[in-house]
């Protein structure tokens, strides 16, 4: 008994040791195993989830906002603002995580009362609708599915230009109005006196320009990555046509986010980089005399016309003209009258405001504007592009002279008018049925002879020279007219001409005829303008130029821009001082002008809605013997050019002459003129 009472606990220690190393080994086995399991794991999401992974890990961990920059300004040539950048607050709004349709819902009519009730009152309030849309969150103001939502962290902007009275407010209910953010922005601000704004152009949204079917807007539809929808963007003009310089580059802000797109850290800035600012050739006195001056003129002609002359340009709505240097090409002043204020673009246009300026946007000294009527009274009123009549007549003689056909010194017997065709079926008349005797070409300008174009250029040339209406249409087009000036500016029109089309239904004869005194074809003022610096100049066709240099936003120069030749044409001097001399003449409104000038005026006939209406033209430089401005005007339907159009040009060169002087010299604030 005693024996078996000592190898008890024996047996039990060695079952003890054998229990516990079977346990510790099971122990091992289990961590071995789980380590295999983790390392097998890891493996798989290596090399077989890995690339899957890594996409996801991209695609959610990070999202990238465009920061747009700070727009560049444009100021004039000697430095005077005309677009400017300013701070402005803005709100938008960025869809809240669990945020309910009847909440969104909500949101966009409370949005609508603040803005109604505490808003500019110059405008008319966002509607709900308006806000819904811009909100961005799939269904409208019903509740109706639209189209699905951007991403949820993008903030999408509701209203720039805040009040104080509206920022307040939403400060003070930051809790009750979820997912708004007010902000700082920039907005541009044009000069309110309307500096040249056809010119400089104006600003629309991305998400609009991108949608246009316009030529000169495509570019955006091609660079639709660097561009915020509701970012502004140059729609025309040097908005436009420079919109990369004044743009400057984005910068962005940079947010982790969850797999739900939700915000989940800090946020990166990338600070943009502000654009750069434009010093453009306009002066911006000059520019306003302009402006001013055809908007009294135009009043007198329909107001208060003092005589006959007068009366026939009492139904002109509409003036225009372009003043450019005859040695450089710089474009002094452009103006298309009536104008518009361009900052009602600023936060999106309303119908009723559009319509008010949906006849005066467009830049009519470039490309065909309509006048400012009721619609049913448009069709019976000329455009801004009108038949240059006797404007032309100084290039008529230098095509006769060039081509040999008509000596610089040979006379003709003017008897008022002249016949032509086989049956003498054709004629031409001068003005008021005047016969003017015994001319030579000086005396024809000087005069205005029509019936001399026709039977010394226009039937000789039609006779005596091969493929004639070829001949001519070169040399319109050596001289600027039926091409585009090269002035780069958007939507430019190079002319509409009829002498082609008119040679079809006709024989040759009779376009040349017409077109010997400015009748078969249509041009823009800025073509106008740039041949008459090519007879100021004898010859040099320089390419219109409207920025003088570019600059940082800090003010260091980036670029400046030196006068360019696009052509020059080299004629006999005799010639040139021919046309010269017959430009000489006489005209109203430039009595006692301390300066001497050159000048053709041009009273342009055209049928219109039934009619047989006048249009004023004027074309001339000055001085005369050292030439430095040169002048186009337009005033379609205003009668005859020396008194419809002539007055609006003397403003200019007297403008010109107080502000930058005709000898580099300003003279002063200039005197009132009658």
């Amino acid at each position: 008994m005693e024996h078996s009472h000592l190898e008890d606990p024996q047996k039990k220690e060695t079952q003890k040791r054998r229990q516990f190393s079977i346990r510790i080994n099971v122990f091992f086995f289990c961590i071995f195993s789980l380590f295999s399991i983790l390392i097998i794991r890891l493996a798989f999401l290596q090399f077989v989830e890995g690339k899957e992974l890594a996409a996801l890990e991209k695609q959610y961990s990070k999202r990238d906002i465009t920061i747009s920059p700070i727009r560049g300004n444009i100021f004039d040539r000697n430095s005077s603002p005309i677009a400017s950048t300013t701070s402005t607050m803005s709100v938008s709004y960025r869809i809240e995580p669990g945020q309910t349709k009847d909440q969104k819902i909500a949101l966009a009519r409370k949005l609508a009362d603040i803005f109604a009730q505490y808003g500019d009152n110059a405008k008319a309030p966002i509607t709900a609708e308006e806000i819904i849309k811009k909100m961005d969150v799939g269904f409208d103001l019903e509740g109706k599915e639209t189209k699905s939502p951007t991403y949820t962290f993008w903030p999408r902007r509701i209203k720039s230009g805040l009040s104080k009275k509206e920022i307040a407010y939403m400060s003070e209910h930051r809790d009750e109005l979820l997912g708004l953010e007010v902000s700082e922005e920039s907005t541009r601000v044009y000069d309110s006196r309307n500096i040249a704004v056809h010119l400089v152009g104006y600003l629309r949204p991305y998400s609009t320009a991108s949608n246009q079917k316009a030529t000169w807007l495509q570019r955006y539809k091609t660079d639709e990555t660097s561009y915020l929808n509701d970012e502004y963007v140059g729609f025309d003009g040097l908005e436009l046509m420079y919109q990369d310089e004044l743009r400057g580059k984005n910068g962005s802000r940079t947010y982790p986010i969850n797999n739900k797109e939700q915000i989940v850290g800090q946020v990166e800035v990338t600070p943009p980089v502000k654009g750069n600012n434009l010093f453009l050739t306009i002066q911006k006195d000059v520019q306003l005399a302009a402006q001013q001056a055809i908007t009294d003129h135009l009043s007198m002609l329909r107001n208060n016309p003092p005589n006959n002359f007068y009366a026939l340009g009492g139904r002109a709505v509409a003036g225009y003209a372009v003043a450019m240097e005859v040695d450089t090409g710089k474009v002094v002043a452009m103006a298309s009258m009536p104008d518009y204020d361009p900052n009602v673009w600023t936060g999106g246009i309303q119908p009723d405001e559009y319509a008010k300026i949906e006849n005066r946007y467009t830049n009519g000294t470039i490309r065909e504007r309509v006048p400012d009527l009721p619609k049913d009274q448009i069709p019976k009123h000329p455009s801004s592009l009108v038949p240059p009549g006797s404007t032309l007549k100084p290039l008529t003689v230098m095509v006769g002279m060039a081509e040999g056909i008509l000596g610089p010194y040979e006379p003709y017997q003017d008897n008022g008018i002249y016949y032509y065709g086989k049956d003498n079926s054709g004629r031409v008349r001068n003005s008021d049925n005047k016969a003017y005797g015994r001319l030579t070409v000086s005396s024809a300008l000087e005069h205005s002879s029509n019936t001399f174009m026709a039977a010394m250029v226009g039937n000789r040339l039609f006779s005596m020279v091969k493929n004639p209406v070829d001949v001519w249409d070169s040399y319109m087009k050596k001289f600027g007219l039926g091409v585009t000036t090269g002035s780069g500016l958007p939507g430019e029109s190079a002319g509409v001409s009829y002498y082609y089309e008119n040679t079809q239904k006709y024989k040759a004869q009779f376009p040349l005829i017409n077109a010997s005194f400015g009748q078969e074809a249509r041009y823009t003022v800025l073509q106008l303008a740039q041949y008459t610096t090519m007879l100021a100049n004898k010859g040099k066709r320089y390419k219109p130029q409207f920025v003088n240099e570019i600059r940082t936003y800090e003010g260091e120069l980036v670029k400046t821009f030196e006068p360019e030749i696009l052509s020059e044409e080299k004629f006999s001097d005799t010639y040139w001082n021919v046309i010269k001399e017959g430009m000489k003449s006489r005209v109203d409104g430039f009595d006692g002008v301390p300066y001497s000038f050159v000048r053709k005026t041009g009273t342009s006939e055209q049928d219109v809605g039934g009619k047989r209406i006048d249009n004023a033209v004027f074309v001339g430089y000055a001085p005369a013997e050292n030439p430095k401005l040169a002048i186009a005007v337009v005033v379609p339907e205003g009668g005859f050019g020396a008194y419809g159009a002539a007055p609006i040009a003397r403003k200019i060169f007297d403008a010109y002459d107080q502000y930058i002087g005709f000898n580099g010299v300003p003279k002063g604030t200039p005197e009132m003129t009658p």
